[in-house]
């Protein structure tokens, strides 16, 4: 498959990039995208809830009651969960929600990604570029020009330009990252993923 490649004007550099059928033309695993992408989400998870149980309240700890003759159910302590004021029985803990999985089913769940993006001709290849300091005007005539900007957008850079994700931060549905931090969930979230031309070289090299 060639993608012809563009300037960030939106003009046409008359070259084109073949693009790899083991990493743009695979058949998709959808199953392995399900994966990947609950592990994403999962491991965004703060897990800091936390609720109050009988050993964390503040509460005598006498018997308040005498064990029998009253007629209703015996009691030992006002922290109860069963009385109002009480400590909730078995509610949420800290903890993380991160699990593991293996490094070559994220890679097939991105290849997949990355295919379904191609056959949808969602994918667009930049002619690499940088600015000079970092304007968000800069950047938002850049998608102007591609006629992007009413999309959520994914940039994929061949390596880090903090000038180009500068311009890109105040933008919203925009977001900057380089071909090594590429994953699934930003891939498939985007409407249109944008990839410059030395980002190509360095996807296919790290998911083959």
């Amino acid at each position: 498959m060639e993608i012809a490649v563009i300037k960030n004007s939106g003009e046409d550099t008359g070259r084109k990039v073949k693009l790899s059928k083991a990493v743009f033309g695979i058949e998709p695993n959808d199953h392995a995208i399900y994966l990947d992408v609950k592990q994403f989400l999962a491991s965004q998870r703060q897990g800091t809830h936390k609720s109050k149980e009988r050993a964390d309240i503040t509460g005598s700890t006498r018997k308040i009651k005498k064990q029998k003759g009253t007629g209703t159910a015996r009691a030992g302590s006002i922290k109860s969960p069963i009385f109002r004021g009480g400590g909730r029985a078995f509610g949420p803990r800290p903890r993380d929600y991160d699990f593991k999985l293996n490094k070559k089913l994220k890679a097939v769940a991105r290849r997949s990604a990355l295919t379904y993006k191609a056959k949808d001709k969602s994918l667009v290849i930049l002619e690499d570029f940088n600015f000079e300091s970092p304007k968000t005007k800069d950047f938002v005539n850049v998608l102007n020009s591609l006629s992007l900007s009413d999309k959520k957008t994914l940039l994929v850079l061949g390596d880090q330009s903090n000038n180009v994700y500068l311009s890109s931060r105040n933008i919203p549905n925009t977001k900057v990252v380089t071909a090594d931090s590429l994953n699934t969930y930003d891939v498939l979230n985007a409407e249109s993923l944008l990839l410059s031309e030395s980002s190509v070289e360095k996807i296919e090299n790290l998911l083959k």
